[in-house]
C-alpha cells in the first residue's frame, strides 16, 4: 500500500496542476484576509453595528483565522483530477493491469487526496498566522487561544480540507468526466454550499452539508450582521464530516470496482 501511495504522490506532483491550485488558493486567502482586515470594525451608514469585528477582538481573530478554509475547493478539484485523468488519458488500463485489485488503487488515491488536503491546510494556516497575529498585536489586541478558538478553527481546517480531497475523488469516480467533475465541484462549493451556509435562515439544512459541518467543527460563532449561525456542536460536525468522507470513499470504491474501464 505504501508503494501505491508513493506512486500516486509522484503522479500528482510531477504535474503543474498542484502548485497552480496552491498559488490560486493563496491568492484567494490573501484577498479574503485583505477584505477582512480592511473592513474590520467599520460601521455601516445606516447606523447599524459593524459587519466585521474590530481587529483587536477575539471575534475578528476567529473570523480571519477561518479564512484558511478557502483551500477546500482546490483540494476537491485535485481529487477529481486524480481519478478522472486516468480515464481521460487512458492510463487507467495500465494502472489496473499493474495492480489488478482495484480497491487498493482507490484506497491509495484516497490516502493521497487526504495527504494533499493536509498539506494545503498547513500552508493556508501558516499564511493566515503570518497575517492575523501581527495585525491583532499591532491593533492593540491580545491573542488568546481560548477566546479566539484558534485550536478549534485550525483543527476544523485541517480535517475538513483533508476530507474534501476524498469528496473530489468520490465525485470523480462517480462521473468519470473531468470537466463535469470540476464544474460539479465548483458549483457545489461556491453556489449550493455558499447559499446554505451563508444565510442563517437556511442553516437547518446547511448545517448537515459538508461546509456547514466544517463550520461547526471550527466552532465559528460570529454575527456578521445576518444573525448568529446555528451550527451543530463541534463533535456533531466532526461526525458528519467523517460520514461524508466514508460515503465518498465507498462511492469511489464501488463505482470503480464494478465499472468497465474501456
Amino acid at each position: 500500500m505504501i508503494g501505491l501511495v508513493k506512486a500516486e504522490v509522484r503522479k500528482l506532483f510531477t504535474t503543474r496542476l498542484w502548485w497552480i491550485m496552491l498559488l490560486v488558493m493563496l491568492v484567494l486567502i490573501g484577498v479574503n484576509l485583505t477584505f477582512i482586515t480592511a473592513f474590520a470594525g467599520v460601521t455601516n451608514e445606516a447606523g447599524g453595528g459593524a459587519a466585521l469585528p474590530a481587529r483587536d477582538t477575539a471575534e475578528w481573530v476567529q473570523t480571519a483565522w477561518s479564512s484558511g478554509s478557502g483551500g477546500s475547493i482546490f483540494v476537491m478539484i485535485l481529487g477529481v483530477v486524480m481519478i478522472t485523468s486516468e480515464y481521460r488519458y487512458q492510463t487507467v488500463t495500465g494502472t489496473f493491469l499493474t495492480t489488478p485489485r482495484r480497491r487498493r488503487v482507490i484506497a491509495a488515491k484516497l490516502i493521497t487526496g487526504a495527504l494533499v488536503g493536509l498539506l494545503f491546510a498547513v500552508v493556508a494556516l501558516v499564511v493566515v498566522a503570518a497575517v492575523v497575529i501581527p495585525a491583532t498585536l499591532l491593533s492593540g489586541g491580545e491573542l488568546s487561544l481560548s477566546e479566539s478558538r484558534i485550536p478549534q478553527v485550525s483543527l476544523g481546517i485541517l480535517v475538513s480540507t483533508s476530507l474534501y480531497g476524498l469528496f473530489g475523488i468520490g465525485l470523480g469516480a462517480l462521473v468519470r468526466n473531468q470537466i463535469a467533475g470540476i464544474v460539479g465541484a465548483v458549483v457545489w462549493a461556491y453556489v449550493i454550499e455558499s447559499i446554505f451556509t451563508a444565510i442563517p435562515v437556511l442553516h437547518p439544512v446547511g448545517k448537515w452539508l459538508p461546509g456547514g459541518a466544517a463550520q461547526a467543527l471550527m466552532s465559528i460563532d460570529v454575527d456578521t450582521g445576518l444573525g448568529r449561525p446555528e451550527w451543530l456542536p463541534a463533535w456533531g460536525g466532526a461526525l458528519v464530516l467523517i460520514g461524508y468522507g466514508l460515503l465518498f470513499a465507498v462511492v469511489a470504491s464501488a463505482t470503480t470496482v464494478r465499472r468497465d474501464i474501456t
